[in-house]
C-alpha cells in the first residue's frame, strides 16, 4: 500500500491482481448483478488509487483487504441505491414474488440445509455480523466499519448468533 500511495503502477497492478478475484467474489454474494459487481470493483479501485495515502494500516489496527472491502462495501450501497432511485418500479408494476437475495443463494450452495435454515431463521442484524466474520473472515474492527456500528455492538451480536446458531442446531 506504500508503494500504491506512492504512484508505482506496478504495486497497484499488483493488488489488482491479488484482491480484485478476492473481492469480485464477495461482492457477488451481495449482487448478483454483474454489471453493478463491474461498477463496484471499478470503483473501488479507482478510489484506492487516488487515495491509498490515506490508509492508515496496521497502526490503525487495520488490514489492506479489510480497508479494501469497506471501500467496495460502501460503493455496492451506493450502487444500490442510485439503482433504486433512478429504477424504482410504479407500484402496480412492482413483481408480487420476490427473488431471494444473493447471499441467501450463496448460502443455500456453501452451507447444509440444517446451517442454512438455521442462519435464515437469525435476524438480519446477528446474520450480517457472522456473515462478514464468519464467510468474509473480517475482524471485529473491520465489521464494525463495514457495518456501521460500535465494535462492542459487533461482539454482543456474533455472540447472540453463536449462541441462536447452537441452540438451533442441537
Amino acid at each position: 500500500m506504500r508503494r500504491v500511495a506512492r504512484g508505482d503502477r506496478r504495486a497497484f497492478e499488483e493488488l489488482y491482481r491479488r484482491t480484485s478475484p478476492w473481492l469480485a467474489v464477495r461482492l457477488r454474494r451481495r449482487c448478483s448483478d454483474e454489471q453493478i459487481v463491474a461498477e463496484v470493483l471499478q470503483e473501488t479501485y479507482l478510489a484506492v488509487w487516488r487515495a491509498a495515502d490515506a490508509f492508515a494500516g496496521a497502526a490503525a489496527g487495520g488490514s489492506a483487504v479489510g480497508w479494501l472491502w469497506t471501500i467496495a462495501a460502501r460503493r455496492l450501497i451506493d450502487a444500490f441505491r442510485r439503482r433504486a432511485h433512478h429504477a424504482a418500479p410504479p407500484a402496480a408494476a412492482a413483481p408480487r414474488h420476490t427473488a431471494p437475495a444473493a447471499d441467501e443463494a450463496v448460502l443455500d450452495g456453501v452451507v447444509g440445509d440444517e446451517v442454512g435454515d438455521a442462519l435464515r431463521r437469525l435476524a438480519p442484524e446477528l446474520r450480517q455480523v457472522l456473515q462478514a466474520m464468519v464467510l468474509d473472515g473480517l475482524t471485529v474492527r473491520e465489521t464494525s466499519l463495514l457495518l456501521g456500528v460500535p465494535e462492542g455492538t459487533v461482539k454482543t451480536r456474533a455472540r447472540r448468533a453463536r449462541i441462536a446458531m447452537r441452540e438451533a442446531l442441537a
